[in-house]
């Protein structure tokens, strides 16, 4: 393992902006008057999860596309996936009319498999875990010449994340805390990389499920370490983070203010606080900050914002765990 480049710095996100701005939606912040109530404090909601592609990570992957060289072009790109970054790399791809491939495990649900072919690229299914699915990355791009575009620990891809903490500043100038999914550590690195360059002393706090939170274990160890992938409400923050992480690990470990950790029955309480209370409809990754505020785990003397990352839920789950029913994902992935 060896942690050697330098952190994505704000004028590589600046430059991001000017990348991405034909191609990705600024997206919306409402506030929320039951969140607020709660907290004491103004709470905020970025609602990325109406980004094109249903979240953030189009924003990185439009970036990381826009870097490429004509040949690269020509070979096509292809990454690994657990749901969200497939499908932003799968849009980014096909506006520049490039081949991708996607390539998941067996736990990513099916309609997000469809959501990813649906932007017409091609999807393999490997293993059980995401870093099993990247032993077919490897070997598209050492037998074809696929240039891999990875989920987070990648230059580009962080830089284009961290579109999302200038664009969250410019709406919400005085929040005091952030509350932000945490994974393998993309979009955190790229939004704590913003926020503290122009407004230092914003509180970071990185959001996780229970069940399988790679990230935090690596922070808890030291060092980059395997963590079993379990089923989750969560599912989006599955994977490990690579043992030969060369940027999130460090960045997330040295900007990141706080992590915490949140159960799936929280989980589930958010998604159902947030479709009857915000009129919205937000998959488990993207619920997993109001999870926190609502089990009162969050401390702020100002305003909070929690940034709402995904919407591509499977609509019969949703429908499951909004009228109250008692989903449990580990039961079912048995």
């Amino acid at each position: 393992m060896s942690i050697s480049q330098p952190f994505v710095d704000i004028g590589e996100i600046e430059r991001a902006c000017e990348a991405i701005a034909q191609t990705v939606r600024t997206t919306q912040v409402n506030v929320s008057p039951s969140l607020s109530d709660l907290s004491g404090v103004p709470v905020y909601l970025k609602l990325e999860h109406t980004q094109l592609t249903g979240s953030f990570k189009l924003r990185g992957a439009t970036n990381a596309v826009a870097s490429l060289t004509d040949e690269e072009k020509q070979l096509g790109v292809v990454g690994v996936s657990t749901g969200n970054h497939g499908r932003g790399l799968a849009y980014a791809a096909k506006a520049a009319g490039v081949r991708c491939i996607i390539c998941m495990s067996r736990l990513v649900p099916q309609a997000k498999i469809d959501g990813i072919m649906a932007q017409g690229a091609e999807v393999r299914i490997i293993g059980n875990s995401q870093d099993e699915a990247q032993v077919e990355v490897d070997r598209l791009v050492n037998e074809e010449g696929m240039t891999m575009i990875p989920p987070f620990d990648h230059r580009r891809i962080i830089a284009g994340q961290g579109t999302l903490g200038l664009e969250l500043l410019d709406q919400v100038p005085d929040m005091a805390t952030v509350l932000i999914p945490l994974s393998g550590g993309g979009l955190i690195s790229g939004v704590a990389a913003a926020l503290k360059a122009r407004q230092p002393q914003v509180r970071i706090v990185g959001i996780s499920m229970e069940r399988g939170a790679a990230m935090q274990a690596c922070l808890k160890a030291g060092k980059p370490v395997l963590v079993e992938e379990l089923a989750t409400l969560a599912d989006s923050l599955g994977g490990g983070i690579g043992l030969d992480n060369q940027l999130t690990f460090a960045m997330t470990r040295d900007l990141v203010d706080d992590v915490i950790l949140v159960s799936e029955a929280e989980i589930a309480r958010a998604i159902r606080h947030i479709y009857w209370q915000e009129r919205q409809i937000v998959e488990g990754s993207g619920a997993v900050g109001v999870a926190a505020l609502l089990s009162r785990r969050i401390e702020s003397v100002g305003p909070v914002a929690a940034i709402l990352s995904g919407g591509n839920i499977d609509m019969k789950q949703h429908h499951r765990i909004i009228s109250g029913e008692d989903v449990d994902v580990t039961q079912e992935a048995a």
